[in-house]
């Protein structure tokens, strides 16, 4: 291997290192995105949703508002899965049950 080759080979080997030293701290700085399963469930006794009137369970709710068959799954405002616990637009950082149910229903969109 001649001068110059060893020479443009740890060039090559330099860039490559500092290339890989950057994407690593780039990565690593990221924020870390919320998953439905890390945010806290709210609970009824939340001060919104208390002046929401949300309940785990619609089946429960004694609210007149309240229309069969809809709950939290259904509502526009919840983003989560059709089981469990899913982030809610009225609820930012916490998680409803997708069988709640709120005065704030509001029906998707097909």
């Amino acid at each position: 291997m001649s001068g110059q080759e060893k020479i443009e080979s740890r060039r090559r080997f330099l860039k490559l290192a500092a290339g890989t030293a950057t994407a690593a701290m780039l990565v690593s700085g990221l924020p870390r995105v919320a998953r439905a399963d890390d945010l806290p469930h709210v609970s009824e006794a939340d001060p919104t949703a208390k002046a929401l009137g949300y309940v785990e369970d619609a089946t429960k709710t004694t609210d007149a508002k309240h229309k069969p068959g809809d709950n939290c799954v259904n509502c526009q405002f919840y983003s989560g899965a059709a089981t469990g616990y899913g982030p809610c637009q009225l609820f930012p950082g916490k998680a409803v049950s997708a069988k709640g149910w709120c005065i704030s229903h509001t029906a998707k969109q097909a």
